[in-house]
């Protein structure tokens, strides 16, 4: 039987399980990707692109901005999502490390 690690960080971890969680839609990933080709876009960019209603889109965009994933810039009447890299790394570094202690024990 493996033994918890004795310094979880709760919160990090927490943290990490929010953005994975928004991560884990084929659609999302779909959206993500669309972006991380682009730098950064606008949400009618991408449901024209992708060929997505604006509502499903929009709502997806909003899980994503919730987690921490994409940041968003206004440009006049629109508004330019662009990836947060560093919050994804920094969850699944709170992963490896979650595992990498688990191991350890």
């Amino acid at each position: 039987m493996r033994k918890a690690p004795d310094a979880i960080d709760t919160e990090k971890l927490s943290e990490s399980t929010e953005i994975l969680r928004a991560l884990a839609h084929p659609l999302r990933m779909q959206i993500l990707k669309f972006i991380d080709e682009n730098d950064h876009i606008n949400v009618n960019k991408i449901y024209n692109t992708l060929n997505l209603e604006q509502s499903i889109t929009s709502q997806h965009l909003r899980i994503l901005r919730l987690a921490g994933i994409v940041t968003t810039n206004r440009d006049g009447k629109f508004i330019h999502y662009s990836i947060d890299y560093n919050k994804i790394s920094n969850a699944v570094n709170a992963v490896d490390n979650f595992y990498a202690e688990d191991v350890d024990a």
